[in-house]
């Protein structure tokens, strides 16, 4: 039990002090709330009209897959440092390790996780995916597959 009390000592004191804070902030601190306050504020820009549409969900499957890679490079140092110790079972071990995470990788690309472009010309889109009123009020003329104007 001995070797356990500097644990619990120092988990008692975490607690201690986040309850601390936040009893020490709710009592102490001012509170003016103002319009200016509650309005949402990012980049200086402060918002003139509530978002147009729903946040994409392929920013989220891009920063999945930034994370998926950078958990694979920290996989990668340590076993580059000790791959001689570890001989060619650690080399297949990794091996299939990288294989795994480049064939999600793969599967990803083909189902389109990273095309942020505009469609591409070989592609056609099926009946009813976009909106045709939603370019009538650009500047950019869109042309249809069949060389027509769009809008």
């Amino acid at each position: 039990m001995a070797d356990y009390l500097p644990l619990v000592l120092m988990l008692g004191l975490a607690v201690v002090f986040v309850v601390g804070s936040l009893v020490t902030t709710g009592l102490l601190a001012p509170r003016r709330p103002t319009v200016a306050k509650a309005a949402p504020y990012e980049s200086g820009i402060v918002p003139t009209r509530g978002l147009p549409e729903r946040f994409p969900v392929r920013f989220f499957l891009v920063a999945m897959i930034f994370i998926i890679f950078d958990i694979e490079i920290v996989f990668l140092y340590p076993w580059a440092v000790v791959l001689g110790q570890l001989g060619w079972a650690g080399f297949v071990e990794m091996a299939v390790f990288v294989v795994v995470v480049f064939a999600s990788f793969l599967f990803l690309l083909s189902r389109g996780a990273l095309d942020w472009g505009p469609l591409m010309r070989g592609r056609l889109r099926p009946p009813g995916a976009t909106d045709p009123s939603r370019t009538t009020t650009s500047t950019v003329r869109r042309v249809g597959l069949d060389g027509r104007e769009a809008a």
